[in-house]
């Protein structure tokens, strides 16, 4: 298993991006190819490298506010071309990047082109609830798609479930208004039907049930979905930060405060979004791990160690053989 990690992608980018790597590879079973300008990023890196971790050298990168398809089209040596084109000649199985978003995804998509069946991918989120977690999507990836699309999302969100959060028999619902059928714009009256074909789905769900009910896979355009993924964010951070400050910084008051922390953490440890790490974008022929634009060295060692159970647990082929057998051939 070989795994190409874009060295230039990110806010952070290219010290947090080697940390993270320099963290994760003791860690890894696989090939971990770092893609960059090396004389931009070699000097982070130690005199004698780990020996799973070897270098590639990009002359370009990809900046976080640039147009995809111009930097597509423009910047044919970014080390987020050079990355892809690793995984479409076969070096390595996946990409993994921290840096813009619509670029990583317009070049993935453009190198490797869609799974037989799949009109639009989508990018699997992986968010918290009280019952083990959720994935969602799309969280980004299309957001104009046809109700027929989220029938394609739920099947890959059913096969990431299984693969990456062990759901023997994953249920998908609906992101809505309402729990009741009928509930809901005509677009989303049209994807409850289509959806309903299929002994895996549960129906609809509210935003706010998604964090409190059992719940495997939930499936919207990504024009909600990322709005989604960023509330939570946000709500996720404002109680964690709320909570920092209401903690005296006198110590001896902060000592009383100890059995308060102890209940706190493990709260804070799940809002984090660097203990994931990465959000797959599905329906490739590849696999895409995108990360967060301000991803730490935590962040980017947990999206190395999920990118590498991804390709353990075959989860590219796991949803071409889905959709081969939801859809048909000729869907």
């Amino acid at each position: 298993m070989t795994i190409a990690l874009d060295v230039m992608g990110g806010d952070h980018a290219p010290e947090a991006i080697v940390q993270g790597a320099l963290e994760a590879a003791p860690l890894l079973k696989s090939k971990l190819i770092l893609v960059g300008d090396e004389s931009k990023f070699k000097h982070h890196l130690p005199t004698t490298l780990p020996a799973n971790i070897e270098l590639v050298h990009a002359s370009q990168s990809v900046e976080m506010d640039e147009k995809p398809l111009h930097a597509y089209r423009t910047k044919k040596d970014s080390s987020l071309m050079v990355a892809a084109k690793l995984v479409k000649d076969g070096v390595a199985q996946a990409l993994v990047s921290a840096g813009n978003t619509g670029a990583a995804s317009a070049t993935s998509l453009l190198q490797w082109r869609q799974v037989d069946g799949v009109h639009r991918p989508a990018i699997a989120s992986q968010l918290p609830n009280k019952h083990g977690g959720f994935v969602l999507l799309d969280a980004g990836a299309s957001p104009d798609v046809d109700p027929e699309h989220l029938v394609e999302f739920a099947i890959m969100g059913r096969a990431y479930a299984q693969k990456l959060l062990g759901r023997a028999n994953p249920k998908v619902h609906l992101l809505n208004i309402g729990e009741e059928e009928g509930k809901g714009n005509a677009f989303a009256k049209q994807a409850y039907t289509l959806l309903s074909k299929h002994d895996w789905f549960a129906g609809n769900i509210e935003g706010k049930d998604m964090f409190f009910k059992h719940t495997d896979v939930v499936v919207c355009d990504a024009f909600v979905g990322n709005i989604v993924l960023k509330t939570s964010e946000g709500v996720a951070e404002l109680i964690v930060d709320t909570i920092r400050q209401e903690i005296p910084t006198n110590p001896l008051l902060r000592k009383l405060y100890w059995p308060v922390r102890k209940v706190t953490q493990p709260l804070r440890k799940q809002m984090d979004y660097a203990e994931v790490g990465g959000s797959p974008l599905l329906g490739l022929n590849g696999l895409c791990m995108i990360c967060h634009g301000r991803s730490n060295p935590k962040a980017i060692r947990n999206a190395l160690l999920v990118t590498e159970r991804a390709i353990a647990n075959g989860l590219v082929d796991t949803i071409k053989q889905t959709v081969l057998e939801e859809l048909g051939p000729d869907k």
